[in-house]
């Protein structure tokens, strides 16, 4: 099985604490644009094929004020890891990529990776506002927000979710949130997750093929983004394209554990030639850069029509180019001369534990920002829930008679992930190794009989606005014939 493909788990979490029985809602994020309830402009006309079919005949899911409603808490506590250690695992992996590392489940958490692909939509409603907007330029603004927030659930998030099975999937329908979702991992070696989500309200497509390359550094892992993310807004018939920054997880080994994102992204419309170039920064040598993303929208001919700064941990703000450098101009005339202070270095420090950056309270707002994107609240319990959003809490939920819905294959239905949510560690484990056993053995049927694997949903083809290698959804998915669905669990 590979090994981490969007997160990790450190082998020395904070003391486990247990969680009200009572459950608990997210806060709604304060700010000018609302995340935690955001619906489809102007209602959303719910066509009744479309339900995740979680109902008995003539039954209703529970329901407030006509939305649906989601569970707030896991059914069991994260448990501590202290008794584990990854060191024995990775220490002859320097400098490699893990693809083939097995892991303990004790490194998990109880989520499929294409579930965590799946937390791209959290912030769903950027989409939806983009679409509405009138000028080009406000609805990059609107992409270049979406694009941010899809990282944003990684914060503080060091789970390894569990590596899909060849031919898993995963879908996902929120009538609330406006759109359908449907995942399947089309490859195996290299591994290799396909999307593909479209709104309720025909406003837009979301589809993409990932396949993280990852390397272990002594006292980091990083996570190289492979795959392009493309966003097709159909009212206008624009399509945006993009990749994801690197994430990189420090102290895996020992210290305090933290994670940040770094790299270019570049989002291209494709229609006029406008472009978003947003730099996520390192965090640096004393952390003033953590978390920091900066940037800008350009036209087809490099002109700046647009600043865009903040944090992807916390919010994304954009403000005119001309009050933007006069802004700075000003900042540098009044900010007094300072001198370089050394380094003040603890004679304690550790050599092989990466100093954890303080992170700034806020971002410094400049007069005349435009709030684009605040991130939502978490649950009050959230660290004890492998640090879940209140979105990320309800993906694995299987309500009553989902399962009679569901193609045989969705991720919700895998019994190791359903033992880990549950809590019963020991069968978890017992039940990934025969999942993982069972995949080896149909790989030496296929090889043994000659036949290669064939996906169900997804096809290989070219990305039709880039040109490049893609996975591309074939559809058919939602007619819910999985008469030829695959047995792999």
């Amino acid at each position: 099985m590979e090994f981490w493909e969007a997160g990790f788990h450190h082998p020395h979490p904070a003391k486990m604490t247990t969680l009200s029985p009572a459950g608990f809602d997210s806060d709604n994020s304060s700010g000018e644009f609302p995340e935690a309830s955001q619906r489809v402009p102007g209602g959303l006309p719910v066509d009744t094929s479309r339900s995740n079919g979680v109902r008995k005949a003539g039954e209703r899911p529970p329901q407030e004020n006509g939305v649906q409603r989601h569970r707030t808490c896991l059914p069991a506590p994260m448990f501590t890891r202290s008794d584990f250690s990854v060191w024995g695992i990775l220490k002859k992996c320097i400098g490699l990529e893990l693809s083939k590392i097995t892991m303990p489940i004790a490194f998990n958490e109880p989520l499929s990776f294409l579930q965590r692909i799946t937390e791209y939509m959290e912030h769903i409603y950027l989409v939806h506002r983009a679409s509405c907007q009138p000028q080009a330029l406000e609805r990059m603004q609107c992409v270049a927000a979406f694009a941010v927030s899809a990282v944003a659930s990684q914060w503080e998030r060091t789970g390894k979710p569990f590596n899909p099975l060849l031919g898993e999937t995963y879908e996902l329908i929120r009538e609330d949130l406006g759109f359908r979702f449907i995942s399947e991992q089309v490859s195996h070696h290299p591994p290799v997750s396909a999307f593909y989500s479209e709104g309720l309200c025909q406003d837009f497509l979301f589809h993409g093929s990932i396949y993280p390359k990852l390397k272990f550094w002594g006292k980091s892992v990083e996570a190289e983004p492979r795959g392009t993310i493309t966003l097709e807004l159909l009212r206008h018939n624009e399509a945006y394209t993009w990749t994801n920054p690197t994430c990189c997880v420090h102290n895996v080994i020992i210290g305090k554990l933290w994670i940040e994102q770094y790299g270019t992204v570049e989002i291209l419309n494709h229609r006029t030639g406008d472009k978003c170039v947003l730099h996520f920064r390192p965090c640096g040598l004393f952390g003033k850069e953590l978390h920091k993303v900066e940037g800008h929208i350009q036209d087809k001919n490099k002109k700046k029509l647009f600043i865009i700064y903040g944090k992807w941990t916390e919010c994304l703000w954009g403000i005119d180019p001309a009050a933007y450098d006069s802004f700075r101009k000003q900042e540098r005339r009044s900010e007094p001369l300072r001198k370089a202070q050394p380094a003040v270095v603890s004679e304690k420090a550790d050599a092989d534990v990466d100093a954890v950056p303080e992170a700034q309270d806020t971002v410094q707002v400049i007069p005349g920002s435009r709030l684009l994107w605040r991130i939502n609240t978490r649950p009050p319990n959230s660290a004890q829930m492998y640090n879940f959003t209140s979105f990320t809490v309800s993906l694995n939920e299987l309500q009553t008679g989902m399962e009679k819905i569901l193609a045989p294959t969705d991720c919700r239905l895998r019994p190791d992930i359903r033992s880990m949510e549950n809590g019963n560690m020991d069968l978890a484990s017992q039940e990934k190794e025969r999942l993982e056993e069972k995949q080896r053995e149909a790989r030496r049927e296929r090889a043994q009989e000659d036949t290669e694997w064939q996906t169900r949903w997804f096809h290989q083809g070219r990305n039709p606005h880039t040109g490049t290698p893609d996975w591309l959804y074939s559809g058919g998915y939602f007619e819910r014939d999985f008469s030829g669905c695959p047995d792999i669990y």
